[in-house]
């Protein structure tokens, strides 16, 4: 929904095919646009925008780069299927039992969308900022990095890295090149290190110029990133994690019970 006169000149220096776009962008991640659904015709959009046929069509390239709406010239153009995904991040740190599929790829599953991680890099570092103050060092720790890719329907999704202490590490298939059957939250708890509890951080950057890369970013658009504690029984921290996704594709849901 446009709220009266936010498109106002003076109030948003952005030019008019940007601002709407970006209302039609949010329409489209709030749901009022649906799945499926036809954008408004280039007849009512001018009129609601008070918008020339030029000016319309760059704010609909601009969602069609994004991967949000589909279409070609001289037909409907319409919201692409499956392009807002909801994020359960608790969901992610279930171990996968014996010969199932790790928790968040079954989820995928199950909504039709098949996703792939590609192991990146296996990095021995030296941690700083909120990295080494998360794992509860000082900076210039040393640490092992698993850096992967995650990818959902051959489209990039997520760039995640995460860090461990060389004393969980080494000697281990953390600080190995390879994948890891069932994930991190399975092999964390067979060296004895039950994840416990987490704590997320969220919040939306400009990308880095690998991030751009890495998630073949449309246009200037936010990302989100998360900083993930992972912490054993006794409170101690076990994996620390950034999780970086294209912002207008994804939102994330947390699920509290009242104490």
């Amino acid at each position: 929904m446009t709220l009266p006169n936010s498109g106002a000149e003076g109030l948003d220096p952005r030019p008019l095919h940007a601002r709407i776009a970006a209302d039609l962008r949010d329409e489209i991640m709030s749901g009022e646009l649906a799945p499926g659904a036809k954008l408004p015709s280039t007849t009512l959009l001018k009129a609601r925008f008070n918008a020339s046929n030029a000016t319309i069509q760059k704010a609909v390239n601009l969602l069609k780069d994004e991967g949000l709406v589909v279409g070609r010239a001289g037909a409907a153009v319409t919201v692409r299927e499956n392009r807002q995904r909801t994020v359960r991040p608790a969901g992610s740190l279930a171990p996968a039992a014996n010969g199932t599929a790790y928790p968040w790829l079954a989820e995928l599953a199950e909504r039709e969308s098949a996703a792939s991680t590609t192991l990146l890099a296996v990095l021995d570092v030296r941690v700083a900022g909120d990295i080494a103050a998360a794992l509860g060092r000082p900076e210039g720790t040393p640490a092992v990095c698993r850096r992967q890719l995650i990818s959902i329907d051959n489209e990039p999704a997520e760039l995640v890295s995460s860090y461990y202490l060389p004393e969980i590490a080494h000697g281990t298939a953390l600080a190995e090149p390879r994948r890891i059957r069932g994930g991190t939250p399975t092999l964390l708890t067979e060296l004895g290190h039950p994840p416990r509890h987490s704590v997320d951080r969220v919040s939306a950057r400009v990308a880095t110029q690998e991030q751009y890369a890495a998630l073949r970013l449309p246009g200037e658009l936010p990302v989100l990133r998360t900083l993930r504690t992972v912490y054993d029984e006794d409170e101690r921290p076990i994996e620390v994690t950034v999780m970086v996704k294209a912002g207008h594709l994804y939102e994330l849901r947390y699920e509290f019970t009242p104490e």
